[in-house]
C-alpha cells in the first residue's frame, strides 16, 4: 500500500504577523530569555533596546537627560530628545522596516538597529505604552504582546519634547523573572562613562561622568595601581590604561558605539595586539606578550560606521571595518596606539620606567612558575581523557558554531550522591558536572601558585579553560551546587573565595551563580509543590488542603534524579554572585574568609537554612 504524499499548496504557506514572528523566535532578537539572574538575560536586553534609542538622541545632541524608573516588573524610560514624529509614532514601534535610522548620515554611528529593538520589546511585553511629546503636542498608544489596544488622539502639551516608554515583560515568555538592580546599575554606569555630559537618573539616583573611560577605570579599581591612568582620545576612539599592583589577570572593558561588548570582538583583539606591539617597539625588546599584558586594566571604546555584531544583543563585534571607506578596525587601533601611546611614554619617562619594571617582574614570576605549570598541565592532560571529576557536555560557550552555547552550564558539586543526581537528570547537550571531594582548600591570601599545586583547583581551571583569560571560557554559567547546611555553606564560601582570589573577572562578568534547590516537597494525591522558602511551604500547606505529605530535603543527594530534572531545567532558580557598586574584591574576600566578625556570623545565619524541627 503506497503512502499518500502530503499536499504542498498555497494553503501551507502562512505569513506571520511581525509580532508573531518575534514571539515565535525571541532568541533571534534578544538572545537567551533567562529569568534575570544573568546580566545578559532577555529582560535586560529589552531595557537596553529602549535606552539605546534614547542614547542615540543624546548623541545627536538632542536631550541631555534620561529618566528611568523600575517598580517591581514595570519599567519606564523617558528621554528629552526630539520625540518620535506623532503621525508615525504607532508605526515606529509596531511596523518592521519603519525607523529613523536607515539614513546612515543621521545615525552613522548609532547603537540601535533601525528601531527593530523597540518593536521586539513591544512584541515581548504584556503591556507596552509609548508616549511622544513634540512641539507642544503629545500622543499616547498602548499595546499588549505587540497588538495595539488603544490609540489616543493628539493633545496639546506643555511637557518638554521627548519619548516615554513603559513596558512589563511578558510573564509567559520570561518565566519567574526578576529585575536585579545591580545589573541595571552597572549598565547605566557604563552608559554614563561612554557619554560624558549625559545625566541618567534611575529611581532617583543619578549617573554622570565628565572624564569618560578614565572615570570608568577609577571607579572600578580595587587594587593599588602602579601608575596614574593613561587616558588617550581621538575621533572615534578612546582608551584608558593602567596596571594593577596585586591582580594577576588582564581586565578589560570594551565598547562599540557606546555598547558594552562584554564578549569583546575585533576591536578588543586589535587593542591587545596593538598594546603589545607598541610596548615592544618603544623599549626595542621582544618581551613576551603575556608579560606585557599581565595585570593590565584597560578600557577601549571605538565608534564604527554600521557595525556588524555577532548577535542582535550586540555583545561581540564581528566586523573589521571602521566604515565602508575607512581603515580596518585593526589598522585604526594599531595606528592610534602606535602614535598616541608612544608619544605619551616618551613624554612621561617615569611611567615608562614603571611599565618596564612591571614587565620584568612578570617575566621573572612566569619563569619561576613555568616548571610548576608544565607539570600541572601534563597532569591535567593525562586525566582529561578519563577525568572522573568532570562529566562534560557537548555544547560550549567558546564554540562559535554551537547553537546553544549561551545555555552552557557547569555545576560544581560536593559528594557522589549530589553529583550523581545532577548527572542523571542533566541535559547532556548543555550541562556539565564537576565533582569536588570534600572541602576545597581555603585560598584566602594565597598566591596563584596554589592553583597549579592543588590538583583539584588545577583540574577545575582546566575544565573552565580560564588559565590565561576568560576569552575561551567553556561555560556561560558556573554554578555552585551545595547542600543548604553548615558544610554546604562553608564549601560555597570556599569556592567563592577561590574565584574572587584568582578569577575575579568570572564574577565581574556575571558568570558565577549559586543553585537554589527546594527545601520542601508538599503534595496531596492531585498536586505536588516544591517549596524554596518557609513562606512557600506555609502557602502550599494552606492551599493543598488537609494533611498533605511533607518531605524535608536535607541534602541534594536526597532529591531523586527524576525530581532534580525540574530544578535544573527550564524552572532553574539561580542566585548570581554579584559585586555591588560599593564593594571591592578585597573587602568581599575579607568579609567571607577573613576574621570571624559579627557581620560575617550574621550573614551565615541569614543564608543558612536550619533544620525545621516542627515538621
Amino acid at each position: 500500500m503506497s503512502e499518500t504524499k502530503p499536499i504542498y499548496s498555497e494553503d501551507n504557506i502562512r505569513t506571520l504577523d511581525w509580532q508573531e514572528h518575534i514571539r515565535l523566535r525571541p532568541g533571534m532578537y534578544i538572545g537567551k530569555l533567562g529569568d534575570g539572574s544573568s546580566a545578559d538575560d532577555g529582560i535586560y536586553i529589552l531595557l537596553k533596546e529602549i535606552i539605546d534609542n534614547s542614547i542615540d538622541e543624546f548623541r545627536m545632541k538632542s536631550g541631555k537627560k534620561i529618566e528611568i524608573k523600575l517598580d517591581e516588573k514595570t519599567v519606564t524610560i523617558r528621554d528629552f530628545g526630539r520625540g518620535i514624529p506623532l503621525g508615525k509614532m504607532v508605526d515606529a514601534v509596531s511596523k518592521m522596516n519603519t525607523g529613523g535610522k536607515y539614513d546612515s548620515k543621521a545615525f552613522k554611528k548609532s547603537v540601535g538597529l533601525n528601531g527593530v529593538g523597540t518593536k521586539a520589546v513591544n512584541a515581548l511585553s504584556d503591556y507596552f505604552r509609548v508616549k511622544s511629546v513634540r512641539d507642544g503636542k503629545a500622543k499616547v498608544a498602548e499595546f499588549s504582546k505587540g497588538v495595539i489596544t488603544e490609540e489616543h488622539s493628539e493633545v496639546e502639551s506643555s511637557e518638554r519634547n521627548g519619548t516615554e516608554i513603559t513596558f512589563i515583560p511578558d510573564h509567559e515568555i520570561f518565566l519567574n523573572f526578576k529585575f536585579r538592580k545591580e545589573y541595571i546599575e552597572r549598565m547605566l554606569r557604563n552608559y554614563a562613562y561612554l557619554n560624558p555630559g549625559l545625566k541618567i537618573v534611575f529611581n532617583g539616583e543619578t549617573y554622570f561622568s565628565e572624564n569618560g573611560l578614565k572615570d570608568l577605570l577609577e571607579e572600578n579599581l580595587e587594587d593599588d595601581i602602579l601608575y596614574p591612568i593613561i587616558h588617550l582620545k581621538a575621533e572615534d576612539i578612546e582608551v584608558a590604561i593602567t596596571h594593577s599592583d596585586k591582580s594577576q589577570s588582564e581586565s578589560y572593558f570594551s565598547f562599540v558605539n557606546g555598547q558594552n561588548t562584554t564578549q569583546g570582538g575585533t576591536h578588543l583583539n586589535a587593542f591587545r595586539e596593538a598594546y603589545v606591539k607598541t610596548i615592544r617597539e618603544f623599549f626595542n625588546k621582544n618581551f613576551d606578550a603575556a608579560d606585557i599584558r599581565k595585570s593590565i586594566i584597560a578600557a577601549i571604546s571605538v565608534n564604527v560606521e554600521e557595525p556588524v555584531f555577532e548577535s542582535q544583543t550586540k555583545t561581540k563585534l564581528g566586523s573589521n571595518d571602521m566604515g565602508p571607506n575607512g581603515p580596518t578596525v585593526r589598522t585604526f587601533v594599531v595606528d592610534f596606539l602606535k602614535t598616541k601611546l608612544d608619544n605619551f611614554l616618551h613624554k612621561n619617562t617615569e611611567i615608562a620606567e614603571v611599565v618596564q619594571k612591571k614587565i620584568l617582574t612578570s617575566e621573572k614570576e612566569r619563569k619561576e612558575l613555568s616548571g610548576i605549570q608544565k607539570l600541572a598541565r601534563e597532569r591535567a592532560k593525562k586525566v582529561s581523557l578519563h577525568n572522573k571529576k568532570l562529566r562534560d557536555c557537548r555544547q560550549h560557550y567558546n564554540d562559535q558554531k554551537a547553537e546553544r552555547k549561551s545555555e552552557s552550564q557547569i555545576f560544581i558539586t560536593e559528594g557522589d550522591s549530589a553529583s550523581g543526581s545532577i548527572t542523571k537528570s542533566r541535559d547532556v547537550e548543555t550541562q556539565a558536572v564537576f565533582s569536588l571531594k570534600g572541602k576545597p582548600l581555603n585560598c584566602y591570601g594565597l598566591t596563584k601558585r596554589v592553583v597549579y599545586e592543588n590538583e583539584e583547583f588545577n583540574l577545575l581551571q582546566a575544565a573552565l579553560n580560564i588559565e590565561d583569560s576568560l576569552e575561551d571560557l567553556r561555560y556561560n554559567q558556573v554554578i555552585i551546587a551545595t547542600d543548604a547546611d553548615v558544610d554546604g555553606m562553608h564549601i560555597r564560601l570556599l569556592m567563592i573565595t577561590f574565584f574572587l582570589q584568582f578569577f575575579p573577572d568570572l564574577i565581574k562578568n556575571g558568570h558565577l551563580h549559586i543553585l537554589q534547590t527546594p527545601l520542601f516537597r508538599v503534595r496531596n494525591k492531585k498536586e505536588t509543590r516544591y517549596c524554596y522558602t518557609e513562606e512557600e511551604r506555609l502557602k502550599a500547606l494552606n492551599e493543598l488542603g488537609k494533611n498533605p505529605e511533607i518531605t524535608r530535603f536535607k541534602g541534594l543527594g536526597e532529591i531523586s534524579p527524576e525530581e532534580f530534572r525540574h530544578f535544573i531545567g527550564k524552572d532553574i532558580r539561580l542566585e548570581p554572585v554579584v559585586l555591588g557598586k560599593d564593594q571591592t574584591i578585597e573587602q568581599l574576600l575579607d568579609f567571607y574568609m577573613g576574621k570571624n566578625t559579627p557581620e560575617r556570623q550574621q550573614f551565615i545565619l541569614e543564608n543558612l537554612i536550619l533544620e525545621d524541627t516542627d515538621i
